[in-house]
């Protein structure tokens, strides 16, 4: 198992399906000193609840094409770079959400992502060289295959929960959508 700390402790054992989440930089600013307790888990169902009613900052992942530009990095960064398998993702307006099994170091791997996503997005935006992603990201390690069902569907279901679909399948920049483009695409073929 591997550790290290900045301002969040990072527990990564092998074997185990990890779940990302990082946000735009800037997109949280206001609320970072109000929510400080002693429960880990408490903040972070604040923060995402902060972060769903998006009033300011930065909503950058709702332009199509820069919501594109991270979705396709998540399958380039499954398939061709082989860092990980990809198991569930979300792309909201303001942060990200994956599931992953690592096949490297998950420092690797954020670190590519956010890299690449960043540069791109950022030339699409014109903003070339500016911060886009927060420095830090929150992960978490599954402790069961029980965990891991319920994470994926905390981070398929996250944009019905932020209103901004009627349904999983309906968001398009998840991977709930993505399999009901599959099972449409199968349907299709029939």
């Amino acid at each position: 198992m591997s550790y290290y700390e900045r301002n969040l402790p990072h527990w990564h054992p092998e074997g185990s399906a990890i779940f990302l989440t990082w946000r735009l930089h800037g997109s949280f600013d206001k609320f970072r000193r109000r929510l400080r307790s002693q429960d880990p888990a408490k903040d972070f169902a604040a923060r995402e609840r902060a972060l769903d009613a998006a009033k300011f900052g930065p909503t950058w992942l709702k332009i199509p094409e820069v919501a594109n530009s991270v979705e396709d990095a998540f399958y380039f960064g499954a398939s061709q770079l082989k860092l990980y398998s990809l198991i569930a993702y979300c792309i909201m307006p303001n942060r990200v959400h994956a599931v992953v099994f690592p096949k490297v170091d998950l420092g690797r791997i954020t670190k590519s992502l956010k890299g690449f996503t960043a540069r791109k997005a950022n030339e699409l935006l014109s903003r070339t060289g500016e911060r886009f992603w927060q420095d830090e990201s929150y992960d978490h390690w599954a402790r069961s295959d029980k965990e891991l069902q319920k994470i994926i569907a905390y981070v398929e279901r996250n944009p019905v929960r932020a209103g901004l679909s009627a349904s999983i399948e309906d968001w398009a920049w998840s991977s709930a959508s993505r399999k009901n483009q599959h099972r449409q695409e199968c349907l299709c073929h029939l």
